[in-house]
């Protein structure tokens, strides 16, 4: 007797293995702000949903204070704050 699998048998098997087993995983990304061409227009602040940016106090050669990367253990990689600096500052990795 030869036994043979439909594709309803594949999915079931494949959407059992997909299930989180009492764990949650989340995304998380890195981002690097390059300190010299930041402006300090601070609109990367607001934008981070996670509040992983803020502005530092040291200044750069422009004579501006760049935006620092505070919570790096919060940051999911969504990349909204690279998207909104008019600079190009903000490199972002997931």
């Amino acid at each position: 007797m030869q036994v043979y699998r439909t594709a309803s048998h594949e999915r079931s098997r494949l959407s059992e293995a997909a299930q989180p087993k009492g764990e949650r995983i989340t995304a998380t990304g890195r981002i690097e702000i390059d300190f010299e061409r930041c402006k300090a227009c601070e609109l990367c602040v607001p934008a981070c949903p996670k509040d992983c940016i803020g502005m530092g106090a040291a200044v750069n050669r422009q004579g501006y204070a760049s935006a620092v990367f505070e919570r790096p253990d919060d940051c999911t990689g969504c990349a909204i704050c690279a998207e909104t600096c008019p600079d190009a500052c903000i490199l972002v990795w997931r």
